[in-house]
């Protein structure tokens, strides 16, 4: 990957130092592993660094290739992958799951509690897969307490490692709905779903489907549900920052997110969070997606398709955005991306119609159609309380000289 001079594309070469720089301390004080950082505009890479270390406790530091469990920011590869078939006339967004997973077509809402327990409606509307793509289907994670929904996700076959990926999401069906579809935005399994339905309308595997449509045109050679022997050295380990202390540690796994082996085959690939990748690859990804859905000679998406995915989505009423206590301001939804709304309510340097997303070991990306630039920061910290995203946003942004 060539490396271009700054000021060619309107960068400052010396106020993109303070990038790495800001985020060398926060390794200085072993409060985060390591980082790997890109930066490019016009599809003109200007800053691509590393610091600190893959492998803290032998000292392993990172590298531009480091393998990276990229967890949530699977699901805008997911979404492309069905918006693709969209393309092909297999489905219309405001149809009912159900006519693909006839499972969800008995799926019952959660409408109260009563006297005699939990109480239940007919869906109503139906579940649509606009609003799996929007997280607005009224599925969980069974991440928080608030609701007794999520103490059946937690115990579920969702969390199985040998239940295939049309049996774990058969399996989810038949839990209830936290609410009617389309009433309140939750962040929620529903890109899962959404994976098997690439796999039910394409008839292919799902993993087999993106590694034909996406990973093969893009040249995301490390890009998988698994990681293969002979990449293992270039596989970072997965910490857990500590609050108490300020510190990390190795991460063993928590209830909510059990710790999977990624060295196995995936027996349900997960379209919400199931891949691993490079900081290479995943700018490749988003490359195609700065120059609207087209990389070299490959057109992964169409340019009308890709635009409205990055659209708002979410009503105003259902705003702001909040991942259970956190308040995401400034900030809606598209068909799997975040899109900025009013970048002064985001509370850091940003443009209107920014779009991307992170993931739970605190990966981000996005682009910047307005300016024509994409950021990605990678790291393996889950848990984390460390504002070193939005460090790396603004710094980004500071360095913009025209």
């Amino acid at each position: 990957m060539q490396i271009i001079k700054p000021e060619s594309v309107g960068f400052s070469s010396k106020r993109l130092d303070n990038i790495s720089a800001r985020l060398q301390k926060y390794v200085d004080a072993s409060e985060a592993p390591g980082f790997v950082t890109l930066v490019a505009r016009e599809s003109e890479v200007v800053h691509f660094e590393t610091c600190g270390y893959q492998d803290a406790e032998n000292k392993l530091p990172m590298t531009r290739d480091t393998i990276f469990r990229i967890y949530s920011m699977t699901k805008p590869i997911t979404s492309i992958a069905l918006m693709q078939l969209y393309e092909q006339g297999k489905f219309q967004l405001a149809e009912p799951v159900s006519r693909y997973i006839p499972a969800f077509g008995d799926t019952k809402v959660l409408s109260g509690i009563g006297y005699l327990g939990k109480q239940f409606a007919p869906q109503d509307p139906p579940m649509t897969i606009q609003h799996l793509l929007t997280h607005t289907a009224g599925l969980s994670y069974g991440f928080y307490y608030d609701t007794p929904i999520d103490d059946m996700y937690r115990n579920s076959i969702f969390r199985s490692e040998t239940a295939t990926l049309a049996e774990k999401i058969t399996g989810m069906a038949e839990l209830p709905l936290r609410f009617q579809p389309g009433s309140a935005w939750y962040y929620s399994i529903a890109t899962d779903v959404c994976g098997y339905l690439v796999q039910a309308l394409a008839d292919m595997p799902f993993e087999d489907y993106l590694e034909a449509y996406i990973f093969r045109p893009l040249g995301m050679i490390d890009t998988a549900f698994q990681v293969s022997a002979d990449r293992l050295d270039r596989f970072a380990k997965l910490y857990q920052f500590m609050p108490q202390t300020g510190g990390f540690r190795e991460y063993k796994g928590a209830p909510n997110i059990p710790f999977h082996d990624y060295t196995k085959r995936a027996m349900a690939p997960s379209g919400g969070g199931g891949l691993v990748s490079t900081t290479a690859d995943y700018w490749r990804f988003a490359n195609m997606l700065l120059n609207q859905g087209q990389l070299g000679d490959s057109r992964i998406i169409g340019r009308k398709t890709l635009e409205f995915m990055t659209r708002n989505h979410i009503k105003p009423e259902l705003l702001p955005l909040a991942i259970g206590p956190n308040a995401i301001p400034g900030r809606g939804f598209g068909l799997g991306f975040d899109v900025v709304l009013d970048a002064a309510q985001t509370g850091v340097l940003n443009s209107d119609g920014n779009y991307g997303w992170s993931g739970a070991a605190a990966t981000n990306f996005w682009v910047d159609p307005q300016e024509r630039l994409v950021g990605i920061i990678m790291t393996q910290l889950m848990d984390n309380m460390l504002p070193f995203q939005q460090d790396f946003r603004a710094l980004t942004y500071q360095a913009l000289m025209a």
